[in-house]
């Protein structure tokens, strides 16, 4: 019974539709509406400015956290079942009861749930997100390429549940991210305002 009630609460946590409630409660604004039409918090940066969609970020992210660590609340310490939590969180996120089984796109609820399984691990995903977003200036690059590298550097921890659950993640993040890619593949994707990929953009659309 306590696996259940861990596994219902941790999708209900991972449900909470951070960027839309924060844009209707605050902004009056439903960011379903503008921008990628996404509930994420790349949207919610786009959409309601920096200082929501840092909140956002910040909510997505400790919903992760929170759902990840409820088998330990409840006295169940197996690392798998925290895991599990987690990865229960991130489809509640990306298919909220809360909004028509709509979501976002699992990056920043995904790295919440690694905090509390492998914290050393939770650095290195947060370094390599970093780095890629600062040379591509694009969220989506950076979270879809940092994912196959932790797929990778994953292997070094010998830890095969860890390694399935991000190799589950990717897959569900290449999906969510398959609008980008072609947006990417036009040329059109939107970008951060700072790294190297908007400052060649930038240069380039000088000459043009």
């Amino acid at each position: 019974m306590k696996i259940i009630l861990v596994l219902i609460l941790a999708y209900l946590i991972g449900s909470i539709p951070s960027g839309v409630w924060i844009g209707q409660l605050f902004y009056h604004k439903d960011i379903r509406q503008y921008g990628s039409h996404n509930t994420g918090t790349t949207n919610a940066f786009r959409v309601l400015g920096r200082p929501a969609g840092i909140i956002v970020l910040i909510m997505d992210m400790f919903k992760g956290t929170l759902a990840a660590a409820l088998p330990l609340f409840f006295g169940l310490p197996q690392h798998w079942l925290i895991l599990l939590a987690g990865v229960v969180a991130v489809f509640g996120h990306t298919h909220s009861i809360f909004i028509h089984f709509q979501g976002g796109k699992a990056v920043a609820t995904s790295v919440g749930m690694v905090l509390v399984y492998n914290p050393a691990f939770f650095g290195i995903a947060w370094l390599c997100f970093m780095s890629t977003l600062l040379l591509s200036s694009m969220v989506s690059v950076a979270s879809t390429v940092s994912m196959v590298l932790l797929d990778i550097i994953s292997l070094f921890f010998h830890d095969w549940l860890l390694t399935a659950t991000a190799l589950l993640i990717t897959v569900v993040i290449f999906y969510r991210h398959k609008d980008n890619f072609k947006r990417i593949k036009d040329g059109t994707e939107n970008m951060v305002p700072f790294g190297l990929g908007y400052y060649l953009r930038k240069k380039k659309q000088k000459k043009d």
